[in-house]
């Protein structure tokens, strides 16, 4: 029982700001406190990304390397 996970279900979920990929046929996001670019771009396919929101498990980000705000 030492490596129980939690289930998705029980974590708390949130809004939370994140950039998700112009391009349609690409599925790449992320979170917009783990960007290291004010505008970044798409990790997958190196397209633009655009600023949108979605109902996430809360995450919270310890690294100083993230971009300050």
């Amino acid at each position: 029982m030492y490596n129980k996970r939690i289930p998705l279900e029980d974590l708390p979920h949130e809004e939370t700001k994140v950039w998700t990929c112009r391009d349609e046929n690409c599925k790449g996001w992320i979170r917009d406190n783990f960007a290291f670019e004010h505008v970044p771009s798409c990790p997958l396919c190196h397209s633009a990304m655009v600023s949108s929101v979605k109902r996430l498990p809360s995450v919270a980000n310890s690294s100083k390397g993230q971009k300050t705000r």
